[in-house]
């Protein structure tokens, strides 16, 4: 079972195996015979499976021609001796609000005392011009809605409205916007990135000049404009005039990303949960193809995703690859499909960038989680000190880890201040923005629209009016007023402090029903409450000692995100479960028309656990939690996304998510894992489907591990069933290199299975042939004999 004996398997079949990463040592510059080999996808052509591949048009997230720019504003502030904070240019048109508060926030307090400090701070766009979007964008879907009327003979043909003829390409790019909503609560946020320099000068009053310029763009990857903004800055120093932003505005508007494919929301999260660099590299490879289509005067349309030969991408290669290099070629696929790369052209310099491809929900800027939880798990692992109790923050009693703390505060809408002091203010504005992300875990939101990631003392009026906000300053006259925060985080320290002025945990009614109908968990929860409570009932512990040993075994920033997201998704899950348990249903749910009605095996939702006293103890832990979240922004919103995705889930009459957890965490007779294989097997076909099946499976959690094990189920029929489900993965765009991850045990299984299915069937086509050979024979001889 070496690796190197034997060639790796696949239920497709043999494709070329070529050097990926280009050999750089090799000085041949023949082109090779076969096709170009910079990526996996570029392959022997194989059999083509519509299911395999979306039916919905691939098209990009920021196509050519489009209107909006990717930079609204440029900024540019000085602080002058006599006047203080000042702005002194605005282009290309003067930003509406208050200038002299935006000259404050772009430089912060004692940005004089360093050469460099970065800041992030957003905007709330203007309510009339969001109203007038929103009407336009009901006037095309009405349109729509006409024509599709039209289409179905529902109007009558000279039923006309102006505005109904509209040109192809706008319908289909207008009818893609429809794939999935985009969810917000008001007015899209500007965001703004800021860089503030200090220069020294004798000739200056203090000895010094202090600039400020900053970015102000619709796009949460603001981070991307860094290096842009560091030279626009220093060019700025010797050339303080408008034209120098005329530039910068011009350079970085004229970025392309039309190449950069839009994902569907299951697309994404599946791209996000993965570290795999090739994985929807065809969606890439495809809008190459169009382009060059279109280069070449040909209808886009024809471009069919894999299943051209492979001469149609015989001149496409690998960025930063060496055939790249010696082809020079025009369009290149991008290394890491997480990032599209492209460049912009400020002042003659070529300014590689790198903008990532799927963005969750509350992600803004490049912060690190990693960071974040290690500022404030060392001086508690080191020395532990115990936090005041609050039953919605000190789930875990006194002790309780202060991220769980940070999260428990912002799941429940508390104030929560992120103090730096003497720190620039850049780290604490990528404080607030992972803590932000931590909460969210691309799941909920609510967070970013409430943050302030950086402010200081002359606001504290406005700041103290925004319910639940996060915010990071940098003046420590603020850790004196406890009335001002519930939560205060102290970077320098590494440690965190529950305000005594805090509001109590209310009394509520769902918590008065729980302790009414389960007498014997009132304990439990009261132990909850006042911090005794024993043995982890919420798992708390466990999952931040394995998130630590993770950080402690350098798994990244992408695993860390992925374990944070899976506890966000647990915690909606448990807070749905004890809706349905107090309440008898859950606002959290929709019920659905059953796949298959009286059939209990299949037909369960929700979270699973091993068995009813552990669930009761669970939510006895969580109870208090779980109701100061249930009257949070964040939860309502988190209702509304519930309802308008539900629309958009391609297999509503399962819970994907339910039965493969029974499979994963429980241990099942071999009636009821049948049913479960048989139901995955039945009801996952189309490519949708599969994205689906993949999300509740990801590589985090064994991948199709606990699916590919009904390869071993005692019934026959199971097995094959499961073989066909597999060989349909193993054809998917995403569910190939889950199939790739398979064990060598697993696979062994698959094999055996199809081969031994193939034999079977040619033994009884082989039966069949030799009887109407037989019948043929005795027929002759009948004749001859007569």
């Amino acid at each position: 079972m070496s690796r190197h004996s034997r060639p790796s398997r696949s239920p497709n079949p043999p494709m070329i195996d070529t050097d990926r990463t280009s050999n750089p040592s090799s000085n041949s510059k023949t082109p090779s015979s076969g096709v170009s080999s910079q990526h996996s996808s570029l392959s022997a052509p194989r059999k083509y499976n519509p299911d395999a591949h979306p039916k919905r048009k691939l098209r990009s997230q920021y196509p050519r021609g489009e209107t909006e720019n990717h930079v609204e504003y440029i900024l540019v502030a000085s602080f002058d001796i006599d006047k203080g904070p000042i702005m002194e240019h605005q282009y290309p048109v003067a930003i509406t609000g208050d200038e002299h508060m935006l000259a404050e926030l772009m430089l912060p307090d004692q940005a004089h005392v360093r050469n460099q400090d970065w800041t992030i701070f957003f905007l709330h766009k203007d309510t009339s011009q969001e109203e007038e979007e929103a009407e336009l964008k009901e006037e095309k879907r009405r349109r729509r809605q006409r024509r599709r009327d039209k289409a179905a003979g529902l109007l009558e043909p000279d039923d006309v409205e102006s505005g109904d003829e509209v040109e192809a390409g706008e319908e289909s790019a207008d009818d893609s916007d429809e794939s999935e909503p985009e969810g917000g609560e008001g007015p899209p946020l500007i965001y703004v990135l800021n860089l503030v320099n200090t220069k020294q000068d004798k000739t200056a009053k203090r000895g010094a000049v202090v600039k400020a310029m900053a970015i102000c763009t619709r796009h949460p990857f603001l981070h991307i404009y860094k290096p842009l903004l560091l030279l626009a800055l220093e060019e700025y120093f010797k050339s303080p005039h408008p034209a120098t932003l005329e530039l910068l505005y011009e350079a970085v508007n004229t970025m392309d990303l039309s190449l950069m494919p839009k994902l569907s929301l299951l697309e994404r999260y599946l791209l996000q949960a993965s570290d795999n660099k090739d994985l929807f590299v065809e969606k890439f490879e495809q809008m190459i193809q169009m382009r060059m289509a279109e280069d070449r005067g040909e209808p886009p349309e024809n471009v069919g995703p894999l299943s051209e030969s492979p001469e149609r991408r015989m001149d496409l290669t690998r960025n930063g690859t060496k055939a790249h290099v010696v082809a020079h070629g025009m369009y290149s696929v991008p290394r890491d499909t997480h990032e599209f790369e492209t460049k912009v052209i400020y002042n003659g310099i070529p300014i590689p960038i790198k903008v990532p491809v799927a963005i969750s929900p509350e992600t803004v800027g490049d912060f690190s989680l990693i960071k974040l939880i290690q500022t404030f798990a060392d001086p508690h692992t080191k020395s532990p000190q115990p936090f005041a109790l609050h039953p919605h923050l000190t789930t875990g009693g006194a002790y309780t880890h202060p991220i769980i703390v940070l999260a428990n505060a912002m799941l429940t809408q508390k104030r929560v201040i992120f103090l730096g002091h003497n720190r620039p203010s850049g780290e604490v504005a990528e404080a607030v923005l992972a803590a932000c992300a931590l909460a969210s875990g691309g799941i909920l939101r609510g967070f970013t629209r409430h943050a302030f990631p950086y402010t200081d003392l002359s606001k504290i009026d406005d700041l103290l009016k925004v319910p639940g906000f996060i915010a990071g300053v940098t003046n420590p006259t603020f850790e004196n007023h406890p009335e001002w925060w519930d939560l205060l985080c102290d970077l320098p320290t590494g440690r965190m402090k529950i305000s005594n002025k805090i509001e109590p945990a209310p009394l509520t009614e769902g918590l008065a029903n729980f302790q009414q109908q389960n007498p014997g968990y009132i304990a439990a929860v009261n132990a909850a409450a006042n911090g005794s409570a024993s043995n982890d009932p919420t798992g708390d512990a466990a999952f931040m000692n394995d998130v630590l040993r993770s950080v402690a075994a350098r798994h990244g920033e992408g695993v860390i995100r992925a374990k944070l997201r899976d506890w966000v998704q647990k915690f909606t899950r448990v807070s749905a479960a004890f809706e349905e348990t107090v309440y008898g249903a859950s606002a959290l749910y929709i019920g659905v028309e059953e796949a298959e009605p009286g059939n209990e095996n299949v037909s369960g939702h929700g979270y699973v656990w091993a068995d009813t006293p552990s669930k009761l103890r669970e939510l006895a832990g969580g109870v208090y939690r779980i109701e100061g979240w249930r009257v949070t922004r964040s939860y309502f919103s988190f209702k509304q996304d519930l309802a308008q995705l539900y629309t958009f889930r391609p297999l509503k009459s399962l819970d994907l998510h339910h039965l493969h957890d029974r499979l994963r965490l429980t241990k099942l007779s071999p009636a009821i894992s049948r049913e479960i294989y048989l139901a995955l097997s039945k009801y996952t076909h189309s490519y949708d489907e599969i994205c689906q099946l993949l999300t509740v499976a990801p590589e985090s959690h064994a991948g199709l591990f606990y699916v590919a094990l009904g390869l071993f189920h005692k019934d026959k029929d199971v097995r094959l069933k499961v073989v066909d489900l597999l060989e349909r993965i193993a054809e998917h765009e995403a569910g190939r290199h889950w199939w790739k991850a398979l064990s060598r045990f697993e696979k062994l299984a698959y094999y055996r299975i199809r081969r031994e299915a193939d034999a079977e069937m040619k033994s009884k086509l082989g039966e069949k042939e030799n009887l109407g050979i037989g019948n043929g024979q005795a027929m002759m001889l009948e004749r001859r004999t007569s």
